[in-house]
């Protein structure tokens, strides 16, 4: 089953990417060490070749000083409707919404998901990362973390803890579409100081299955 940005979405990224990295005057080698990304993976991204996770997004905007969401294009100039990060032949999807960054470096992102079938969205960190508040808008949302497993109907809100692995499914096949907002705390102490360094937090993940 096919999952991922969609090969539009892939290109633009890649020519973000290299932009960026051109601008700061930064080779391929030195932007994939600050990022802790492999030379080949980071030029294939940028030639559009790869359809990298979020998790490596992440690394390569700390590497370059900036967020997951402004590498997306996601700003005040982007298009009200966001920008699709995910999406499966299933009909499942991801859009990034919004975001907006702090003076401290807190990156305050928005996101829309659709969920059907077996595919689901799952994440969690060390980190003492601060909560993430759902609101289901259709269907209805199974979220498992530690503390257990339950249902949130439409209407309903939830808030689900960063710092431990936590899921989410559709409950059954009508699907299930929800808002997340989230604090992701991006910058590492070597990047606060200008330098780059690893992400403290990772964005949820998408899979099938």
């Amino acid at each position: 089953m096919a999952e991922g940005m969609r090969p539009a979405v892939v290109a633009q990224l890649g020519e973000r990417i290299r932009a960026l990295r051109q601008d700061q005057d930064l080779s391929v080698a030195a932007l994939a060490e600050a990022s802790e990304v492999s030379r080949r993976m980071l030029t294939q991204i940028e030639l559009g070749q790869a359809n990298p996770s979020v998790t490596i997004l992440d690394r390569i905007a700390d590497g370059l000083g900036t967020t997951f969401a402004a590498l997306m294009g996601v700003g005040p100039d982007a298009p009200p409707e966001g920008v699709e990060v995910w999406s499966t032949d299933d009909g499942s999807w991801a859009i990034l919404l919004d975001a907006v960054e702090t003076p401290d470096g807190t990156v305050v992102e928005t996101w829309k998901y659709w969920l059907l079938g077996n595919d689901q969205v799952s994440g969690g960190t060390e980190d003492p990362s601060p909560a993430m508040m759902l609101h289901v808008i259709e269907g209805a949302l199974e979220v498992t973390t530690p503390r257990g497993t339950e249902t949130i109907e439409v209407g309903g809100s939830g808030r689900v803890p960063r710092n431990a692995p936590y899921r989410f499914r559709a409950v059954d096949e009508r699907g299930a579409g929800f808002l997340a907002a989230s604090l992701m705390p991006r910058l590492s102490a070597a990047r606060a100081r200008g330098t780059a360094g690893s992400n403290t937090a990772s964005p949820p993940r998408c899979s099938t299955g």
